[in-house]
């Protein structure tokens, strides 16, 4: 079923009405009056409608219900700024594995520093990809896509989940299984670090704060495979899988 995704507050009571590249969007896959559709607010809530008027893209709201296609567990992926467009991959394929939220922010061997002025375009064309991304999983919200200004500011946010982990290479004792089958969550956070790696006192500073520092395995995996492969770990383990 096609799925739109509308402003918050855009239905009003049992109608509503498409428009810009929703409508634009209507027009290409030739919708009929009759049809079915789902209009969601990208926060987790949805219409389910039907073309009421294929002239102007008028919609019947025929139930309003939760999305019935978001995880029970909200994760967040924490990826240090990586180099090209590997940021971008991850903000696809973390939204359509059911991430809530994909932070970026620099650390010591990061070669990639955006500068303020390159930033909010970066964050408009990012947040784009995950509404996209969205949208063709079949997703009822839109994660978010943020930046931090600081490792520490990363590690702060990071520890009030649930359960915080961060994945290190040289860390042989504590395995991603290991830390979920410690107690029950609702919220996790996964950070990964950059090409380079993460330095050993950024993992003492991790520790600190309070997350849990485990291995993906004996293999080194790219900074754009570690978030995804630890992602998918999680949703197995929740049962989403």
């Amino acid at each position: 079923m096609v799925r739109f995704f509308v402003e918050s507050g855009a239905v009003a009571g049992k109608a509503l009405t498409l428009t810009g590249e929703n409508a634009q969007h209507a027009r290409v896959l030739r919708l009929r009056e009759g049809e079915e559709a789902l209009v969601c607010d990208g926060r987790g809530r949805e219409w389910l409608c039907r073309v009421a008027d294929a002239s102007c893209w008028d919609l019947e709201v025929l139930e309003e219900r939760a999305s019935e296609t978001e995880a029970r567990v909200a994760v967040s992926v924490y990826m240090a700024f990586p180099k090209a467009d590997k940021l971008e991959h991850v903000i696809q394929k973390a939204t359509e594995l059911g991430a809530c939220e994909i932070v970026a922010f620099p650390s010591a061997r990061c070669v990639s520093r955006p500068d303020e002025k390159g930033l909010g375009k970066k964050l408009d064309r990012w947040q784009k990809i995950a509404a996209s991304a969205a949208q063709q999983s079949g997703r009822g919200r839109i994660p978010q896509v943020l930046t931090l200004p600081s490792f520490a500011a990363a590690l702060e946010r990071a520890a009030q989940a649930d359960k915080a982990l961060m994945f290190y290479e040289h860390e042989e004792a504590l395995t991603l299984k290991a830390a979920l089958s410690e107690g029950s969550y609702g919220t996790v956070s996964l950070l990964t670090g950059p090409e380079g790696g993460l330095e050993e006192k950024e993992v003492d500073q991790a520790r600190a704060a309070g997350l849990q520092v485990c291995t993906l395995g004996k293999r080194i995996l790219r900074c754009e495979t570690a978030p995804l492969c630890a992602l998918s770990a999680v949703m197995y383990d929740a049962g989403e899988f």
